[in-house]
């Protein structure tokens, strides 16, 4: 299992989420941050995800586009080109989730220096949308974001999608050409709760072949181990690598699992 480093994006600074509240994201003063770095500088915050923790992965959320607002596209590609730099070989993943619904918004991810496009549940009117950037971008390059609040999903206004279950939300987004599935609950995001692992374990069942990542409450190291015993593929971590609890050391071990 990995771990993937999680930077949300708000009016230029990488900020602090909790509980979904998205109006109350403060800059980040993370102990990540070298000295001298002011909070929220998002690509110091990426390299030193790639160097210093050794992360091979990065999430990025554009709250901004997410919102409805205009992409953060100069900060999304600096942040991208920072991680890439610093990590071991230029090789860092990088899925950006930007209210991404269309192929031409999913090419200018790409553009930016995304190596796999975020197609969330909250911006979604129907599935119909997600095939069609899965379509264009190629195999491989699209994951869907079951996006959940206190475990119910947060389907777009009107969408025909908004009554069903998390499962079949999965299964759907992963017959649509979804590559992975992401499961984020807002109400879990920087509270310290832990995450939803009879959730994880259902989903696991379901899609054995789909890669599964899941982040919202993890907490430390033991929540990590908790997560790969529940055949988690990789599990997207803020608080804890802004707070410290999370380290290089608990990265490389859970990787082995």
């Amino acid at each position: 299992m990995r771990v993937i480093g999680v930077l949300d994006l708000k009016a230029g600074r990488a900020v602090h989420a909790r509980r979904g509240a998205r109006a109350d994201y403060a800059p980040a003063a993370s102990a990540l941050l070298p000295n001298g770095c002011a909070p929220g500088d998002a690509p110091a915050l990426a390299r030193a995800c790639a160097g210093p923790l050794g992360l091979d992965a990065l999430y990025l959320a554009d709250l901004d586009a997410i919102g409805g607002g205009a992409p953060q596209r100069a900060l999304v590609r600096e942040v991208a080109e920072a991680f890439a730099a610093a990590a071991a070989g230029g090789l860092g993943r990088v899925l950006l989730d930007a209210g991404i619904a269309a192929p031409a918004a999913a090419q200018d991810a790409l553009d930016d220096g995304a190596t796999q496009v975020v197609v969330g549940l909250e911006t979604l009117a129907s599935f119909d949308e997600l095939r069609e950037v899965a379509a264009a971008v190629g195999p491989g390059r699209t994951a869907f974001s079951l996006d959940l609040r206190g475990g119910a999903p947060l389907a777009a206004a009107g969408a025909a999608h908004a009554a069903w279950s998390p499962l079949a939300l999965a299964e759907r987004a992963a017959s649509a050409g979804a590559a992975a599935i992401i499961v984020i609950d807002l109400a879990r995001v920087g509270s310290g709760r832990g995450v939803d692992l009879a959730l994880v374990a259902e989903l696991r069942r379901a899609l054995p072949r789909t890669e599964l990542l899941v982040g919202g409450g993890v907490r430390d190291a033991a929540d990590l181990v908790r997560l790969a015993d529940a055949g988690c593929d990789g599990a997207l971590v803020a608080t804890a690598l802004h707070e410290g609890r999370v380290g290089r050391r608990e990265v490389e071990a859970v990787r082995g699992r």
